[in-house]
């Protein structure tokens, strides 16, 4: 199966975004959470992946090469939570997945096993007040951030025990990845973070460019094969960064939000925000050239 019929499958609608503006991730807090969700779901069907990248400029002829985009195909397919607002997912080990998801009141941290495709969930509901964003797990410690807070949590990775709870130096809390030893942070902006594993305060702090231009956006964070790729909100594409200089090497287009990887079987999961499948894929070279549709070619003309 293609990865365009995956994203519409899951999606069904395209949308015409063509600045990287900051936009509210999430709706305010004093909502309702019954209005709320509405609110999003109608939010996000209309402001659903653009085919990638028109979000910044005027034209497709910035990519120098195809080398540089990358598809995919699906290896296998998974249950998911339908009603789930991903905001973060990483592999666990042992066919294991960690999700942490969004909305206050709702559940925010779910600890799923797949095992012959039979599913076996472990929850961890956060406080009202908190609104779930980005995990990553370092040793045996889950790290997760909040929205519009500068607060995070320690979990215990088998049994999701709080652990405590911690102060970050970024400027709002979305995602999180880690290599082992310090951990990387996204706020929304076009800025990639290095965080203190044992303070959380920030280190080193680069601006994310391709080709001369920022990439806003830097939602979802996951650290695969000495790279940060980064789920770009708003679009439906990852950015593969480069966490020495913040250069954006690379693209995979029609994936939404949600990166796992697991590096001991090379296996790549993904999903999306209320998806009801969750995904195993395999990169593979874009076969044809990327195309305008005469609705995006008309708005950036305008532009």
């Amino acid at each position: 199966m293609a990865g365009v019929s995956m994203r519409r499958k899951a999606s069904g609608k395209r949308s015409n975004l063509l600045k990287p503006q900051q936009q509210q991730q999430q709706p305010q807090p004093a909502m309702h959470p019954s209005f709320r969700a509405r609110k999003i779901v109608v939010f996000l069907s209309v402001f659903s992946a653009v085919t990638v990248i028109v979000l910044w400029w005027n034209t497709w002829s910035f990519f120098r090469s195809d080398d540089q985009i990358s598809s995919f195909k699906i290896v296998n397919e998974f249950p998911h939570d339908p009603n789930a607002f991903t905001q973060g997912l990483l592999y666990g080990g042992n066919d294991t997945l960690l999700e942490s998801t969004g909305l206050q009141g709702h559940v925010s941290l779910e600890n799923f096993t797949y095992f012959h495709l039979m599913l076996i969930r472990a929850f961890q509901k956060m406080d009202y007040s908190y609104f779930g964003e980005g995990l990553t797990l370092l040793g045996q410690r889950l790290y997760q951030v909040t929205w519009l807070k500068k607060t995070g949590f320690i979990y215990d990775r088998y049994n999701l025990s709080n652990f405590k709870k911690f102060t970050h130096g970024m400027k709002d809390g979305w995602g999180l990845a880690t290599d082992g030893k310090i951990i990387f942070g996204s706020d929304g902006s076009s800025s990639l973070y290095h965080l203190n594993s044992r303070t959380m305060k920030v280190i080193k702090e680069h601006v994310v460019k391709y080709e001369g231009h920022e990439v806003h956006n830097l939602n979802e964070l996951e650290y695969i094969n000495n790279e940060v790729w980064a789920n770009i909100w708003q679009s439906d594409c990852i950015a593969r960064i480069s966490p020495v200089n913040g250069t954006v090497i690379g693209w995979i287009i029609d994936v939404l939000n949600g990166i796992a990887w697991d590096e001991d079987k090379k296996r790549l999961f993904v999903t999306g925000k209320f998806w009801p499948k969750l995904y195993e894929i395999k990169l593979q070279p874009l076969r044809k050239p990327l195309q305008l549709t005469a609705t995006e070619e008309t708005t950036l003309d305008a532009t």
